[in-house]
């Protein structure tokens, strides 16, 4: 029982000097740093900046699509997720019909054009 109490008090002791050694070696010990405070440039943006961008945005949006349109496409898409079609072939008849239905929306905006001018060519 005498060397447990023995071994107890020495590794007190081990663990107080540990302790004041390590106390001793960050005292008087100063670091000294640098802060630097970069120039950084941030914008101010009125309510006005952003109206007006966002009305810009949407400007150049296309519209909405017509329900005729939003059924169709829906309904494409509705068949290749059931696994009705292949989504390659959906995907191909799906562009094939934006394709043609833009091409005729052009024409007839040219045809329109054309028409409004007189016959003097389309305005593009």
């Amino acid at each position: 029982m005498a060397k447990t109490a023995e071994t107890t008090q020495e590794r007190e002791e081990s663990r107080k000097h540990r302790m004041e050694t390590h106390a001793h070696e960050g005292a008087g010990l100063h670091l000294h740093t640098r802060t630097l405070h970069p120039s950084l440039k941030i914008p101010y943006l009125t309510k006005g900046d952003v109206t007006s961008t966002a009305k810009a945005a949407t400007s150049l949006m296309p519209g909405m699509p017509t329900p005729k349109d939003l059924v169709f496409y829906g309904g494409l898409g509705a068949m290749a997720a059931a696994g009705a079609l292949e989504w390659p072939v959906a995907l191909a008849v799906g562009g094939a019909t934006w394709l043609v239905r833009s091409s005729r929306s052009r024409e007839g905006g040219a045809r329109a054009s054309a028409e409004h001018n007189g016959g003097r060519g389309s305005a593009k």
